[in-house]
């Protein structure tokens, strides 16, 4: 169905009231709410990675009640199972006829919001649970195929690796995820307001904004947002530039192991374009690639041991290609 002049303005309207919804709770972080919401418009999921205190879960929770959305949220642990996720079957008895059948239970991946909170504290084999559903949007349980709630948005968080009883997640898991968001401390003024905020009685009145409709709607309007040729190869080019076989950058070939897939281009000119909207605009321009291409890339970057020797991280190198990489000539 084909989505009127007047539709269109009244949906993009509400993206700023959404925001705000948000900071309603947040003290700060305007650009890691940023990206959740592009995240959220470009039908994707998102990673959140902060030290424990940085309000990674109040962030999601605060999330789900500015939308009109099922949510739903799984604390990861060491002991956690796949079918503590999917769901599971279970023997249930027609008290008509007396047969017995096998009904499927859903777990509480089936929700339009899912929180993984902690996600690294549970096994590979549990965090592999979740694959099928990121990117086919659908789960597979006793050989019959399940189809998840629309829209369907998973935001995990996780605490650095380097502390104790953490699993780091597979690249292919990884990848799963259209963006990566770091999360860092607060300004000296943010946490004063935020320990000014949250030690009284007074609570945020936290209104819903966004409905399943409205955010499916968001979503196609995203596909439409223009982009110049110039810019798709743009993009291309950068991504190819992350390949230390192909690449011309020095950094590259130093530091990198492996580079980036078509998906990585995909993801950039798809935050771009969510930006883009979220932006009150209907085209991509450079400013919104580069806001999108470290957490875009910085888990699609594979590190190698020098790099971890010298310090160097995914985000220097996504610096040092877009300082490399030859921009399109022009009013972009």
């Amino acid at each position: 169905m084909e989505v009127t002049a007047a539709r269109i303005q009244e949906l993009t309207g509400k993206l700023p009231q959404l925001k705000n919804e948000i900071q309603k709770v947040i003290v700060g972080q305007d650009q890691v709410i940023e990206e959740i919401i592009v995240a959220l418009l470009a039908g994707g999921h998102c990673l959140l990675e902060g030290v424990p205190g940085l309000a990674k879960t109040l962030m999601v929770r605060t999330l789900s009640r500015a939308l009109h959305l099922s949510f739903h949220r799984i604390q990861f642990t060491p002991d956690l199972m796949p079918t503590d996720i999917v769901g599971t079957e279970i023997l249930e008895e027609d008290h008509a006829t007396g047969k017995r059948f096998f009904k499927f239970n859903r777990g509480p991946l089936f929700a339009n919001i899912v929180l993984a909170d902690e996600i690294n504290r549970t096994p590979p084999k549990t965090q592999a649970a979740l694959l099928e559903a990121m990117q086919e949007f659908e789960v597979t349980y006793g050989g019959k195929t399940y189809a998840l709630d629309r829209p369907f948005f998973i935001l995990a968080t996780q605490n650095p690796i380097e502390q104790a009883g953490t699993y780091p997640l597979p690249e292919a898991q990884l990848d799963r995820f259209l963006l990566y968001v770091k999360i860092g401390y607060p300004t000296a003024e943010e946490e004063n307001n935020i320990l000014s905020s949250t030690t009284g009685n007074k609570k945020a009145d936290v209104q819903p904004v966004l409905d399943a409709g409205d955010i499916q709607q968001l979503q196609s309007l995203v596909r439409d947002v223009n982009i110049s040729e110039e810019l798709i190869r743009y993009v291309s080019a950068i991504i190819r530039a992350t390949r230390p076989d192909t690449s011309q950058v020095e950094a590259v070939k130093d530091f990198v192991s492996w580079g980036s897939g078509p998906r990585a281009g995909q993801a950039l000119i798809l935050t771009s374009k969510a930006r883009a909207l979220l932006k009150g605009r209907y085209a991509v321009i450079m400013e919104d690639i580069h806001a999108m291409a470290a957490p875009v890339l910085r888990h699609r970057i594979l590190m190698n041991f020098k790099a971890e020797a010298e310090n160097i991280s995914s985000d220097n190198i996504t610096a040092k290609l877009l300082q490399a990489i030859e921009r399109p000539k022009g009013k972009l």
